[in-house]
């Protein structure tokens, strides 16, 4: 039976959507899903340790989110305009894919200036918000991206309904932070302290990092019934060398020993695979879409947070985990009043 998009809905309160994180961020909840023996637990997220064993992997997402949602004036009409940096399309010529607001206003040839002096030119239309701009600036690149920095705002999901905090800066960044490139934090790893890793660490748990830039696509919503219709958007991933051997090794092992921090990972390693089904290493751009059913070759074990209903990112779940078992989950964390989304609480499935 294939599945349909209405299949992904489900009804919450919207008092349970967490608008900030829980401090210290490992005081989050954890729901633990047991596949093998169908059952749920309800734990504290530093709790997170006793899943795991020596020689086990890891495996986080170290994009880090820049601030990409700038403010500047239209030339001529001074007309106020938000510019949604995407990704960069090209260092050298400055190129970059944004999305525009409102885009009616904005045509090629445009000249959009920023607070800081910061000048962009509207090169062409690539959907109807969509364009892509050149930065008119003579600096090296590192001074770019520090102008854009002093400017944006971090792009915190439209759905907390508050103003952006100078606090979400930090809030809305994992403490993998390294590749600069995403528009969205990889929410499952904002659970992690130094503190949760050093245990893990003592335990012998080996840390593979791997980079997904996690881009709007990720949330562009769902607008067909039929699946198998939904294209996503392409997304750069680099899983390196180093990685790919230690997450290699955990697979050998055969006891369930690779955990995936977020369905940005699943993404990015269910896109690398060798003729043998294990990881490669590979740089390279991935439109994977994953819902049920489907056959997953790396993922062992699935750490996560709690999505959007008819989100792609609760397909991948139902996938990994089984429709019914998740649909059945969300109920009770619903029940449990558990707090959801980016900022909300854990989920485990061993």
């Amino acid at each position: 039976m294939s599945m349909k998009l209405s299949d992904f809905e489900f009804e919450y309160p919207r008092s349970l959507i967490a608008r900030y994180p829980v401090e210290p961020r490992d005081q989050s909840r954890l729901m633990v899903l047991d596949r093998s023996r169908g059952t749920i637990e309800h734990r504290v997220f530093t709790e997170v340790v006793e899943f795991f064993e020596p020689g086990d992997a890891l495996v986080v997402n170290n994009t880090k989110v820049f601030p990409a949602r700038l403010f500047g004036n239209k030339e001529k009409t001074g007309a106020r305009i938000e510019v949604f940096l995407l990704r960069e399309l090209n260092a050298e010529s400055r190129l970059w894919d944004v999305i525009v607001d409102p885009a009616r206003k904005i045509r090629i040839g445009n000249k959009l200036y920023f607070d800081n002096g910061l000048v962009a030119e509207v090169i062409d239309n690539t959907t109807s918000r969509g364009r892509t701009i050149r930065f008119v600036f003579d600096g090296e690149n590192e001074d770019l991206y520090r102008q854009i920095d002093e400017i944006g705002e971090t792009p915190i999901p439209p759905y907390l309904k508050r103003d952006v905090e100078p606090e979400d800066r930090m809030r809305y960044q994992t403490i993998f932070a390294e590749e600069r490139g995403a528009v969205a934090a990889p929410t499952a790893g904002l659970h992690f302290t130094p503190a949760v890793m050093r245990a893990l660490e003592k335990k012998g748990v080996v840390t593979a990092p791997v980079t997904l830039h996690v881009g709007l696509g990720t949330f562009r919503p769902v607008e067909v019934e039929d699946l198998t219709k939904h294209r996503m958007d392409s997304e750069f991933y680099d899983v390196s060398s180093e990685t790919a051997d230690t997450v290699n090794r955990a697979l050998a092992s055969n006891r369930n020993s690779v955990t995936a921090v977020g369905t940005t990972v699943v993404r990015a390693i269910e896109s690398s695979l060798n003729a043998s089904h294990q990881l490669k290493a590979h740089r390279g751009w991935t439109d994977k879409f994953i819902y049920p059913p489907y056959d997953f070759r790396i993922t062992e074990r699935l750490l996560t947070n709690f999505h959007m209903p008819r989100s792609t990112l609760l397909m991948l779940v139902s996938a990994f985990a089984g429709y019914d078992f998740v649909m059945e989950a969300y109920r009770e964390a619903i029940r449990e009043e558990y707090r959801l989304f980016s900022f909300g609480d854990a989920m485990l499935i061993l």
